[in-house]
């Protein structure tokens, strides 16, 4: 996946250097990124790798975390804890727990993902890995599994930390993770408000109310970061997310977002060039049970491309030969080469659809003989 996502990166680029290319607008934020979630391409981008302080875009990761512990078992959502003096007594923007009263896991999540509340996220840490420390250290694990390289965390509330920092791209990858791998819990982010210990807070993402489209994501600020937002909108089929960090104002950062997602889904179409499993071509198998496999993509091809330009993409498959059995399932068999307007844009690995074991010995010989006449 990761080498997909490259590969697609590097037909943007030749996209981004084409003639006729769409001009991203001009944004008023230190560091900002535009990405296609189907795609995984970044769209536009102004010092994407640049490091930032997330402040509570840290959450994020917090919930990436609190999810992946409810899809295995280790928390419940009805589960109740205890909440440390610790968790209580942290500073910053709140839920406002009642340290005498036990509280569920599901409260904590609404607390931090809607109310931003330092609070739950400190007592979910300690649910989810005994204190806040540890949970840390399994962020910066999840961190370089979802391939985030310029990202490390130590806190998982996003309070200032000379050694907590991330990237505008590091933090569209990880919400891109978290809509895909956890899109059931993901909707929590598009609530706009909710009711704790008779305190009811906003959703700080006021574009959950400027536009329908917007499910998410979080909002950040300190003095040192800025104004920060991380937003997706989903508009048909198609999903884009937009980060930017160090803006001057909560208007500022909710202004310039729109005007990101505006331009990524009017100035871009998201084609699906092949369906998942879809055989873009047969191939000979010598000395195989059968004579032929199918190549094609395990998940949907997808990419990126300037609005109406999509007729004039050209494909053509190089396939590798002789190919020789044992082919298992996945493994690359050929290359497809993509250009525009005879423009280069990328290769991209095609692999075998089906697994084909070796002949028999009978068969084995036969083929050998065939080879060597060819």
């Amino acid at each position: 996946m990761r080498l997909f996502l490259f590969l697609a990166a590097l037909a943007l680029s030749a996209l981004a250097h084409a003639e006729g290319a769409p001009v991203a607008p001009e944004v008023a934020a230190k560091s900002w990124v535009l990405l296609d979630h189907g795609s995984g391409q970044v769209l536009a981008a102004l010092k994407p790798d640049e490091r930032v302080e997330p402040a509570s875009l840290t959450k994020i990761m917090t919930a990436y975390l609190a999810f992946a512990a409810l899809r295995d078992r280790t928390i419940a959502p009805q589960q109740t804890i205890t909440i440390s003096r610790r968790a209580w007594k942290s500073p910053g923007s709140r839920m406002f727990i009642d340290p005498a009263r036990p509280v569920s896991i599901e409260e904590l999540l609404h607390g931090m993902i809607i109310q931003s509340g330092n609070d739950a996220s400190v007592a979910l840490a300690e649910a989810i890995a005994g204190t806040e420390e540890a949970l840390a250290e399994r962020m910066n694990r999840e961190a370089q599994r979802l391939g985030m390289k310029n990202s490390h965390f130590t806190n998982a509330t996003g309070l200032p930390d000379p050694q907590h920092y991330t990237t505008a791209r590091d933090m569209a990858l990880l919400t891109s993770a978290l809509v895909r791998d956890f899109p059931d819990r993901y909707r929590l982010h598009a609530q706009k408000e909710y009711t704790h210990n008779r305190i009811r807070q906003p959703n700080r993402n006021r574009l959950l109310w400027l536009d329908p489209t917007v499910d998410g994501v979080k909002t950040g600020h300190t003095d040192a970061a800025g104004y920060c937002l991380v937003a997706s909108a989903r508009r048909g089929p198609r999903r884009l997310i937009s980060v930017v960090a160090g803006t001057a104002s909560d208007q500022v950062r909710t202004q310039e977002s729109l005007k990101l997602l505006n331009f990524g889904f009017q100035a871009y179409d998201t084609v699906v060039l092949y369906k998942a499993g879809q055989a873009l071509s047969t191939m000979r198998v010598w000395k195989g049970e059968q004579p032929q496999v199918r190549a094609g993509f395990a998940n949907d091809f997808v990419l990126s491309l300037p609005k109406g330009q999509a007729s004039r993409l050209k494909a053509e498959f190089a396939s590798l030969q002789p190919l020789i059995a044992p082919v298992a399932a996945g493994q690359p068999v050929g290359t497809l080469k993509l250009s525009l307007d005879g423009r280069p844009l990328g290769e991209y690995p095609v692999r075998a659809l089906d697994a084909v074991p070796v002949a028999g010995l009978f068969g084995r010989m036969w083929d050998t003989i065939r080879l060597w006449l060819q």
